[in-house]
């Protein structure tokens, strides 16, 4: 059976716009844990280096919405921080990419679609991210996320309330008791585990959501619900 032919790494570096000084960090970034060798699961694959990246694209876009936005106060700088650092931001940048194709995946990852896996294309941006930062410091890296987020750093809605106060003021206005956040799993490594919560509101359906801390956690399954009661949409509360 023939081998499935690697894809060119310099495609992928043009899209990047980063040339790399040492590719093999770009190898290691596309590196699914089944992938890695038997002998280091852990440090073979783009565990460590997803650690670094998300780190460091907290960093960057906290510099770029302070520039972007001089008259923001620190509520609304943390609420935009918050939507362009989740995961589904960071898969969409994956997308951007189109990182698929290049991800190194152990045989059953990839047959079971792997490289469409919201979840992998997200922890793979944030390990490209981290070896951007490796291979050409800071700037580099912060010069790869504004150039893949540009738009959506200008052109967000401007977030007028976290989720979970949001929550917590329909609820009140219902008559309802104050949500509550179960944590309702875990997975991912000790270093960079992903927490799934529920947010609960007397009487109805949870809201689940899922978050690298248990506070963006809450914060996402608290939209969830509001999304799911159409009383938020794209970014903005609906009070009914």
């Amino acid at each position: 059976m023939a081998q499935r032919s690697k894809p060119d790494l310099a495609e992928l570096e043009t899209r990047l716009g980063h040339s790399f000084h040492d590719r093999r960090l770009l190898e290691h970034a596309l590196t699914h844990m089944s992938a890695a060798p038997a002998d280091s699961k852990r440090t073979g694959s783009y565990q460590r280096l997803e650690f670094l990246g998300d780190r460091v694209l907290g960093m960057a876009v906290a510099e770029l919405l302070f520039k972007t936005y001089p008259d923001a106060e620190e509520g609304e700088l943390s609420r935009r921080l918050a939507d362009l650092v989740r995961k589904e931001t960071c898969a969409d940048m994956a997308l951007q990419w189109a990182i698929g194709p290049y991800l190194r995946l152990g045989d059953g990852e990839a047959s079971s679609g792997a490289r469409k896996n919201r979840a992998i294309l997200a922890d793979a941006c944030e390990s490209i991210v981290g070896a951007v930062f490796l291979d050409g410091g800071y700037r580099a890296a912060l010069a790869l996320i504004e150039a893949s987020l540009g738009d959506r750093l200008r052109h967000t809605a401007r977030p007028s309330r976290d989720a979970k106060t949001a929550l917590q003021e329909w609820a009140q206005g219902q008559g309802l008791a104050t949500p509550g956040y179960v944590e309702i799993g875990r997975s991912g490594p000790d270093h960079a585990p992903l927490f799934r919560v529920a947010a609960q509101v007397q009487g109805l359906t949870d809201g689940i959501g899922e978050g690298r801390s248990k506070r963006l956690a809450e914060q996402a399954a608290a939209e969830n619900f509001l999304r799911r009661e159409g009383l938020w949409r794209e970014g903005d509360l609906v009070v009914e």
